[in-house]
């Protein structure tokens, strides 16, 4: 069967992030009335790309399993351009998350947004998100990659900003748009220095691509700047890139202002698709990071250690202080980000992509239990006004407690927990020091504080507002996904113990042995029992502050009495923003005025002294304004006017219209593709 299965894979291969495309492309020309019909498109065709996921997933399943595929994109000169598909360990282990997380998303979504007018068009942003990151992950060329990136950060834009009418979910969206733009253009530079250098966008091309032997060393051999090799100084270009995407430090801001999203959409950027890109390219490009490594050591993998742990440290310090239920979530997301970052920098690839995979998982039960509390509680956010919801919502608070003991690392039987000891064993063994180790250590036992504290807020003690007295559990629709989810957080640790590290070992391409003695082996007891002590004083803290929840909404927090101008620090995220306004935004705005000035105050006059000389040629030459200057004038301004008019007819303001048109383009240029190489 796996063998039939191989040999028909690299068409199906194809379909994997084409169905959400082509469903997207049609629910673009349906009217906003046939909302339902929309649904069952979006959910059909994602329900395909599963099936064949999985079924790449079956093929992927060896170790040393590599399909990659090549196709002529296009031909300038003598030099062909290829794209095409890979499918390996990480590539199938990825897309089967990505289609099967957003399934549910999906599914839950039916009942979450069921009130929403504009229903259909929600499911076709949907169904382009998921699509571009099905292609981003399943990439065989790192150009075809950056293109769905792109897709990825056009579709994050039109989620963020679904509800464009507030103007909070509008500046989020813009926000988050022109802040991963940052790290775009490195990632782009990035991948034009590498193309010079090697010739190739493919990652795998017979010997020759870019993750394989030849053009690695000629990278690594290759030097730059301060004698830097252009492997490291190129791989530094892409980790900005990826910082934007996963919202690394100091380019995490957009992050948490992308709640402003409805909840479906920000457990799926959360979860499976957005953040995911930026590690997942780092990952996959890993090769390049450490081209020129010596004893394990390179500067863009330093950076990316140090970087991720300054990171999981700063989002869990902020998340302590925040009250808004998304928010808080947010920022661990944040966080867990960080953790990943730091695998990736000292090592641990397999560690990292176990940790991104099951935080996959646990993060999408986090948001939509999320999701679920507040459709339960008429929209309301705010922690402090919820209060005894676990009897209101009984099936919500177990879906809710698997999430947030998988994500605080509780021991033994959660994912999350075996996913963060594999980082610390990573980190600890790093030769580069123990920083990024402590960092990440004391951000996991914030991480249990936090999460502690917002369940005891929002499901223990009573109710604190009249929402919360009169909340009610979600309907089935949207409580299957939570339970489908919250059994996908507990298996993944059969996968992942140190005494058959199988999920770890496969994603690095080799073979794992089951061997009891590996829960004590190098170092490992010593890590699962901090890891151990981390979760119980996070948790331990936590419940005595809060074991007794407070009967006001307006009361004050607990730890805020205790951390005093801190807190506010805080719950403000450190002032990054208002660091920005300041330093980035103000200088912008200042510039922009200046130019204005320049314009009124020196090109206005100017232009009246022209005008004074034409008028003194006219005299001159015995030509009048109306006869000479006028005349030529109007005319050319005539035929502008004219040309400006037939242009406009295509121009009706109307976003849709516009997509549409590109759609229809791009379906004719695939058609004319696939007919032409046939």
């Amino acid at each position: 069967m796996v063998d039939a299965l191989t040999s028909a894979f690299p068409c199906l291969l194809w379909w994997v992030p084409l169905l959400p495309f082509l469903a997207a492309g049609v629910i673009a020309f349906l009217p906003d009335a046939r909302g339902k019909l929309a649904s069952k498109i979006a959910i059909g065709a994602l329900g395909g790309s599963v099936v064949l996921a999985l079924l790449a997933l079956i093929c992927a399943l060896s170790p040393d399993y590599r399909l990659a595929t090549s196709v002529a994109w296009f031909t300038f000169g003598d030099t062909v351009l290829e794209v095409g598909l890979l499918l390996d360990p990480m590539s199938g282990g990825m897309a089967a998350m990505v289609s099967f997380v957003a399934f549910w998303i999906f599914i839950f979504s039916l009942g979450y947004m069921a009130d929403e007018k504009r229903f259909g068009r929600f499911f076709g942003f949907l169904s382009l998100f998921c699509g571009a990151m099905l292609m981003v992950v399943l990439s065989n060329s790192l150009l075809l990659l950056f293109m769905a990136w792109e897709l990825v950060g056009l579709a994050s834009y039109l989620l963020i900003g679904f509800y464009f009418e507030k103007p909070s979910a509008a500046k989020a969206a813009q926000k988050a748009f022109i802040t991963t733009r940052v790290g775009d253009v490195a990632f782009l530079l990035g991948l034009i220095w590498l193309y010079r250098e090697t010739g190739t966008q493919l990652f795998y091309d017979g010997g020759s691509g870019l993750l394989e032997s030849g053009a690695l060393a000629t990278l690594a051999g290759t030097t730059t700047v301060c004698g830097l090799a252009v492997s490291a100084a190129a791989s530094l270009l892409l980790l900005i890139g990826a910082m934007g995407k996963s919202g690394q430090v100091p380019l995490h801001v957009w992050l948490p202002d992308a709640m402003e999203g409805p909840t479906p959409v920000s457990a799926l950027i959360h979860a499976a698709t957005m953040v995911a890109a930026g590690v997942f390219l780092v990952a996959r490009t890993h090769p390049v990071f450490s081209a020129a490594a010596v004893d394990g050591m390179s500067v863009p993998l330093t950076a990316a250690a140090w970087i991720g742990g300054i990171t999981a440290l700063y989002a869990a310090l902020v998340a302590v202080a925040q009250s808004d239920i998304k928010r808080i979530l947010a920022y661990s997301t944040v966080s867990q980000l960080g953790f990943m970052m730091v695998a990736l920098g000292t090592g641990g690839v397999g560690a990292a992509m176990f940790h991104l995979i099951a935080h996959a998982f646990f993060k999408a039960l986090l948001f939509l239990s999320a999701g679920s509390v507040i459709h339960g509680c008429h929209h309301e956010q705010d922690i402090r006004k919820m209060g005894g919801l676990q009897k209101a919502m009984p099936k919500t608070f177990l879906s809710y407690a698997v999430g947030m003991m998988a994500l605080s690392g509780f021991p033994f039987v959660f994912s999350g927990f075996w996913s963060k000891e594999a980082i610390f064993h990573s980190a600890m063994g790093w030769p580069g020091g123990y920083g990024p180790f402590l960092l990440a250590a004391t951000a996991a036992l914030l991480t249990a504080f936090y999460m502690t504290r917002q369940a005891l807020l929002v499901f223990r003690g009573n109710a604190r507002s009249k929402d919360a007295e009169h909340a009610h559990e979600s309907p089935a629709v949207m409580t299957l996904p939570l339970q489908v989810l919250a059994v996908g957080a507990v298996l993944l640790a059969v996968v992942g113990t140190p005494a058959w590290p199988w999920f770890e070992k496969w994603m690095e391409n080799e073979h794992a042995h089951f061997h009891i003695e590996g829960f004590w082996a190098h170092g490992g007891i010593g890590l699962v029992v901090l890891s151990l002590a981390l979760v119980s004083v996070g948790v331990g803290v936590a419940w005595n502050l809060y074991k007794q929840a407070p009967t006001d909404s307006e009361a004050p927090d607990k730890l805020e009495g205790m951390l005093g101008g801190v807190w506010g620090f805080l719950r403000n995220a450190m002032f990054f923003d208002a660091l920005y306004d300041r330093c980035v935004i103000a200088p912008l705005n200042f510039l922009a005025g200046a130019v204005d000035a320049l314009e009124r105050m020196v090109m206005v006059p100017m232009m009246g002294c022209f005008e004074s000389a034409l008028k003194w040629f006219g005299r001159c030459t015995g030509l009048s304004d109306e006869e000479g200057i006028n005349k030529g004038f109007d005319g050319i301004c005539g035929g502008m006017k004219s040309c400006g008019a037939s242009a406009s007819k295509a121009q009706k303001g109307r976003p849709q219209g516009y997509l549409r048109s590109i759609g229809v383009g791009a379906a004719a240029l695939l058609v004319l593709y696939f007919w032409l190489v046939g």
